[in-house]
């Protein structure tokens, strides 16, 4: 909630104070952490199968962001001694919101690689940018829009987006209802509590620095008729083997697996609060369940009453440690020096890689005469020391899948080998396999 209610008068001669949001522990914890060699940035791109009108998709997505005012952000300039971070609340965007790149071959390997290596000023709201990528060669448009992340999420993004595509469209629809979440239980024992986790093996770093990604869609697994497991189930057993197999090939030693999971709870609807919403936990998995010889069918059972167990939980967004961090009790600037040192001395405990499944895309994403969205990608950012993130999203029974590593840990093979291996565990999940 903003801690200043008073609103502004009308007219240029206004002088009352901007509303104000302070941080969240998310936010916090991530703009301590920055690092500008690795940009953190959410990617977000929909194809459309027809081109939209430029004013009119302008129009649409500026009275998107109207209808969404908490996400007219900005960080408010602060003092050396302030004990929080806080957000300013503008009336309305910078005007380079939705740009419109040259219509030319590559366009877009060149908007998805300045959304990885460009983050939005955090300074001029929104901290967001929308592209809209033509290439000759290529029938339709991509909206490609790049979220900071200190601000927003990707389920923040899509809510925004959906309200454009509404707007634009002249239809509006109900958004599919958040999942259900079971009674709270037990939180699942960690195996190897105490001891260092995997870190994903070192590939072939390229010279550059910064985050690389290969897109790729994939068949959503099927999975048995009243099986206790789901797809996120699937994806996240997937996730495991695939890192488990990558560090057998680089002959890095067997340790256990720790894999940070989004979990978001928010309603998706016109009300959805927007920034940085979902809260992590983390799935562990010993050494020896992600062997080669493992039994996938008893893998699926022991993951599904894990993340029924962590989702259900009570628990801060980013863990009580950071909860503790943030507490505005000495200045920001303390607490920042104090969370950096935190993060380096425990590295060795930070969690392996993050599995994101955003699931299945709860809105129509229906642009009108441009036509409904054929796919949709996200990707989460892949900063040091997990280095490595896989990002799921589904349309049309069709699995979208982005995995996005940093360039200081793997190359751009590196990248391929793991998509490739994902694919195939992912496939070994599936309900006519097991």
């Amino acid at each position: 909630m903003a801690t200043d209610h008073r609103t502004r008068a009308a007219g240029p001669s206004a002088r009352e104070p901007l509303p104000r949001v302070p941080f969240t522990v998310a936010d916090e914890i991530a703009r301590h952490c920055a690092d500008a060699r690795e940009p953190n940035t959410v990617h977000l791109e929909l194809h459309l199968p027809g081109r939209v009108a430029r004013d009119r998709l302008r129009e649409a997505f500026e009275q998107a962001l109207a209808r969404h005012p908490r996400v007219l952000m900005r960080e408010r300039r602060r003092g050396p001694f302030a004990r929080r971070h806080e957000w300013e609340l503008a009336d309305r965007a910078r005007a380079d919101v939705v740009v419109f790149p040259p219509c030319e071959p590559g366009a877009l390997a060149r908007a998805r690689h300045r959304a990885l290596a460009e983050p939005p000023s955090l300074t001029a709201p929104p901290p967001l940018r929308l592209e809209v990528v033509e290439e000759p060669d290529r029938e339709g448009c991509v909206l490609l829009l790049t979220l900071h992340h200190t601000a927003l999420d990707g389920p923040a993004g899509l809510r925004v987006v959906a309200t454009a595509a509404e707007l634009y469209g002249g239809r509006s629809a109900p958004p599919a209802a958040p999942p259900a979440r079971p009674p709270a239980g037990a939180a699942p024992r960690r195996p190897g509590r105490g001891a260092a986790v995997a870190r994903v093996a070192a590939g072939r770093p390229g010279p550059a620095p910064g985050n690389a990604m290969l897109v790729t869609e994939l068949p959503v697994p099927r999975r048995p008729s009243g099986a206790a497991h789901t797809v996120n189930d699937q994806l996240m057993v997937a996730t495991a083997l695939t890192v488990a197999d990558w560090n057998r090939r680089r002959g890095a030693p067997e340790r256990p697996l720790r894999i940070t999971m989004p979990v978001d709870d928010r309603d998706r609807g016109p009300a959805m609060p927007i920034g940085n919403g979902t809260r992590l936990v983390e799935v562990d998995y010993a050494a020896a369940e992600v062997r080669p010889d493992t039994d996938v069918g008893a893998l699926l059972r022991a993951t599904a009453g894990r993340t029924r167990a962590l989702k259900s939980l009570d628990r801060p967004q980013l863990g009580r440690a950071a909860e503790l961090l943030t507490a505005p009790v000495v200045p920001v600037a303390a607490r920042a020096v104090l969370a950096r040192g935190a993060r380096r001395l425990g590295a060795r405990w930070i969690s392996t890689t993050l599995l994101s499944n955003i699931g299945r895309i709860p809105y129509p994403m229906d642009f009108g005469d441009a036509g409904r969205a054929t796919a949709v990608w996200v990707s989460a950012p892949a900063a040091m020391p997990r280095g490595l993130t896989f990002t799921t999203a589904s349309t049309g029974g069709r699995l979208h899948l982005v995995v996005r590593w940093s360039r200081a840990l793997l190359g751009d093979e590196d990248g391929r080998l793991i998509t490739e291996t994902f694919a195939d565990r992912l496939a070994a999940t599936d309900g006519e396999a097991l």
